[in-house]
């Protein structure tokens, strides 16, 4: 005869334990979302998510980096009289919009394709993980170096107008006509894909060398500057000089910007 207040007193005791965890799960809904409005809050929260960074499985992995193409200091069209003494009109837009271009545009691919390259496959020999880092640094190298070459030139070739670089040229090389010679004798030296430039090497010697680098990369030193690029690619002068490369290396001396390149020497050397 004392089953029926057993039984209500289980009821009561699981009615209390429902309504108890009703309550768990509304505090946890409640306090769920204040975290995440209280983290949303933080600054930079959404940028975080939506730009640098993606969240899988618990891994923190970075976005892939965009490679940029730069402008030069002057358009298309200024740049076929800017450089007319330099190179032909023709030349002018395509060593820009089309190779210059497709080094940025191969980086950007490369970058891509890293993200999943199998790293457990890297050999000596040939890997694709190989292949993706050397293509890399050529690439690199050819848009440094370009976006450099187009920064230097437009100009009357009148050193004047580079007070510390000069100085610093004439201290180095005993005159700017010693500097001119040496750099000269480097770009004609060149491999017939090569580069002349005059670094301030850095992290070394701290002097200006002019610096023979065959493609875009081979004969680079570690830390430095560079200042001048002079490119002898003969895609740089051959429809105007054919193989004149010397005379096209005048030329390009003639056509420097002192202005902008001492802009660049007082930024990152002095």
């Amino acid at each position: 005869m004392q089953s029926a207040p057993a039984d209500a007193e289980v009821l009561s005791v699981l009615k209390d334990k429902r309504m108890k965890n009703d309550l768990s799960r509304r505090n946890f809904i409640r306090n769920s979302a204040l975290g995440i409005t209280s983290f949303a809050l933080l600054p930079g929260f959404f940028r975080n998510i939506t730009k640098n960074k993606i969240t899988q499985k618990g891994v923190t992995k970075k976005m892939t980096y965009e490679w940029k193409f730069n402008k030069r200091p002057y358009s298309d069209e200024e740049a076929k009289t800017l450089l007319k003494d330099l190179a032909s009109a023709e030349t002018t837009d395509w060593h820009y919009n089309t190779h210059h271009k497709g080094y940025v545009t191969f980086l950007n691919n490369i970058e891509k394709e890293l993200e999943t390259a199998d790293r457990t496959k890297a050999n000596g020999n040939y890997s694709q993980i190989g292949e993706l880092k050397r293509r890399q640094t050529w690439n690199h190298g050819g848009t440094v170096l370009h976006d450099l070459y187009w920064e230097v030139l437009g100009g009357d070739g009148d050193i004047s107008k580079g007070k510390e670089i000069s100085e610093a040229i004439i201290s180095e090389f005993g005159s700017i006509d010693k500097w001119k010679e040496d750099f000269k004798a480097t770009s004609l030296s060149a491999k017939l894909s090569g580069w002349g430039v005059l670094v301030y090497d850095r992290l070394y010697s701290g002097r200006l060398l002019n610096v023979l680098v065959d493609e875009h990369h081979y004969g680079a030193i570690w830390g430095g500057i560079p200042l001048i690029p002079c490119d002898v690619f003969e895609h740089a002068y051959y429809h105007k000089d054919g193989p004149g490369r010397a005379k096209y290396i005048d030329n390009l001396i003639n056509n420097l910007h002192w202005g902008r390149i001492n802009d660049r020497f007082v930024k990152f050397v002095k």
